[in-house]
């Protein structure tokens, strides 16, 4: 296979683009640890700051304007840190359990990544799962063929996404620079937005992802129609928060990487290129 001239890694994201076929395993989480303190919320507003550390991730959601009016009618006042504390320790042990049975690869997740080691490329991985929480879900992913050479977790930066910095860390890692010669993958809007800060190429993922939400048998009992106006306001999401390029999954990588590859021949960077 040809290897790309400019390209040198890419960085995955996990949960809706690796593994987990619509980023199930944290929305559903998240409306639970809410609902055992008798706060309602919809998948929606789970997923809304879907790519975040998770405490973050809580917080951020306590701060939704629906949320907040619930927690002030249950508790006649606001939630506080230690609310968001005691939600983030239940958070943990359940999702723990949760991605007992949401780590499948996401079809063509493997050969995606066997694709890229064949270009030549470094693959790098990012996640706001903890380190904790990803000791089985690696190890599954390394049973069904994919094995990226490092992992980077919310605890290996000060500031999760969109702040780039696991970007920066994973390119000291890997040992690749400059920024633009890295391709970021992602299928969250603060994923895409943390490419882009880096100054790295940044791919929004459009099926399989958080913004979908569907599993891959919920995902193909949508009409082509209902699909693809779907997928055009995901993608149109995308651009608006900088994203490069979008595809349906990991399938398309080999021809996208290409494409950045041939667009920095002529001339292409980060800052200046256009869909």
């Amino acid at each position: 296979m040809n290897q790309l001239k400019h390209i040198k890694a890419v960085v995955f994201d996990w949960a809706g683009t690796m593994i987990d076929h619509g980023s199930r395993a944290p929305a559903i989480v998240f409306v639970e640890i809410f609902h055992r303190q008798g706060i309602e919320i919809s998948f929606a507003q789970a997923r809304e700051p879907m790519g975040m550390a998770k405490r973050e991730h809580i917080a951020a959601i306590t701060e939704m304007p629906e949320v907040k009016n619930q927690w002030l009618a249950k508790f006649g006042r606001d939630c506080e840190d230690e609310d968001i504390d005691r939600m983030y320790e239940q958070f943990l042990p359940l999702q723990k359990e949760t991605l007992r049975n949401h780590s499948q690869l996401i079809d063509g997740a493997a050969e995606a990544a066997d694709t890229c080691r064949a270009m030549g490329l470094k693959i790098g991985s990012s996640t706001g799962y903890t380190r904790e929480l990803m000791i089985d879900v690696k190890t599954k992913a390394k049973e069904q063929g994919y094995e990226p050479d490092i992992t980077l977790c919310a605890e290996d930066a000060p500031r999760g996404r969109p702040a780039p910095y696991l970007l920066f860390e994973a390119a000291k890692q890997l040992d690749v620079f400059p920024m633009e010669s890295i391709v970021k993958v992602d299928d969250t809007i603060l994923g895409v937005e943390a490419g882009v800060n880096a100054g790295c190429w940044s791919i929004g993922i459009t099926h399989t992802g958080n913004l979908l939400g569907l599993s891959e048998v919920e995902m193909q009992g949508l009409s082509s129609e209902e699909l693809n106006t779907q997928t055009s306001e995901i993608s149109r999401q995308f651009q608006a928060a900088g994203a490069h390029l979008a595809i349906d999954s990991v399938r398309q990588i080999e021809q996208t990487l290409r494409r950045i590859d041939t667009a920095i021949e002529a001339g292409s960077f980060p800052q200046r290129y256009e869909l």
